[in-house]
């Protein structure tokens, strides 16, 4: 079996960090004055290269592998898993300066467990540094922040992340046009970890080494283009029937109506770009089906104002925690479409 894309293209050094420049620089001063703090705290959502840069930092602070000890504090949220990582801190490093801790998942401690560790980060030894990721930087209790120097990490951009698919495309020796890289990057929800998963599933299956956006649908189960489509159709018709047929369909047709909603939200997007004359920038992300059927929708401006774009988005951020899923798309449609 090949080896996963992820691991394969990890970051080894902090200029192979891409999107995290505000963190890497002060790191890479650390490193170079040797003024190294004794605890930190990585925050930032899944998939941003918090684990890579524990591992980077630790390797640039002088630290071996026999020193660096990475701990799943989703498995060990216990006080004795702490415990022994208190008892641990006590004997002097194996072959390093330094013996570096990585706790992932920090926030998963129980309130016991980071009472425990906090004992140990009040006085720790001169020799031992702590790094805590977590996707959830509020519920790490503030004690425990503290005393750690927080580092959030940031969100990668569509662009970014556009490139990245563009360029690990490239490396496993496959083509993909603008329209492909930028709904992989799409679906890879900010996270360049889910992007590479992507990208690792869309490989295995493609058979000619050009990959079409048509591969990338199938391949994740992304919601046709037209029932897309429909929708931003009925936004400019005000026919809100049409508007909740597709909805329903994309429904039946067991769609992520959160992949569904975003995939709205670029066409809306794109067509109030195109309306103020961003043409190269809607033609280089669209195929020529859609760059055709977006220049269409653009030339009623007045149905696609701001306000409709602000709805869409609310309606996205609503819709994770619905308990019907299609929910907040349904009612935000009804808005957009009774408000004109």
């Amino acid at each position: 079996m090949s080896e996963v894309l992820y691991r394969k293209y990890r970051p080894k050094k902090f200029e192979d960090v891409i999107g995290q420049e505000h963190v890497i620089k002060v790191l890479e001063a650390q490193v170079k004055s040797g003024d190294i703090a004794h605890a930190y705290v990585f925050s930032g959502t899944r998939g941003t290269g918090k684990t890579s840069v524990a591992r980077i930092f630790a390797n640039e602070i002088g630290t071996s592998q026999n020193d660096i000890y990475e701990i799943d504090a989703a498995s060990h949220t216990g006080v004795d898993d702490i415990r022994e990582i208190n008892d641990s801190v006590n004997s002097l490093p194996f072959d390093s300066k330094y013996k570096v801790y990585i706790l992932d998942e920090a926030h998963m401690l129980s309130k016991q467990a980071s009472n425990a560790l906090l004992k140990t980060l009040e006085e720790p030894p001169e020799y031992v540094v702590f790094i805590l990721a977590t996707t959830e930087t509020h519920k790490i209790p503030e004690t425990v922040l503290s005393r750690c120097q927080v580092y959030t990490f940031k969100k990668p951009t569509q662009e970014v992340l556009k490139q990245v698919v563009q360029n690990i495309s490239k490396k496993e020796g496959f083509s993909i046009d603008n329209p492909s890289a930028e709904l992989v990057a799409l679906l890879g929800d900010g996270s360049f970890r889910d992007t590479l998963g992507i990208i690792q599933k869309i490989v295995s299956f493609s058979k000619d080494k050009k990959i079409s956006e048509d591969e990338v649908r199938l391949v994740t189960g992304s919601p046709p283009i037209e029932l897309v489509n429909e929708v931003v159709e009925a936004i400019s018709k005000d026919d809100i029937n049409k508007a909740l047929s597709s909805v329903k369909r994309s429904v039946e047709a067991n769609s992520d109506m959160s992949v569904f909603l975003k995939l709205i939200l670029h066409t809306v997007r794109s067509i109030l770009l195109l309306s103020f004359g961003e043409d190269s920038m809607v033609k280089d992300d669209s195929n020529k089906e859609q760059f055709e059927f977006i220049k269409e929708m653009s030339k009623n401006k007045g149905n696609f104002s701001s306000s409709v774009l602000v709805k869409l988005l609310e309606a996205y951020e609503g819709i994770k925690g619905a308990y019907i899923p299609s929910l907040p798309l349904e009612i935000a449609l009804i808005k957009i479409i009774e408000e004109k």
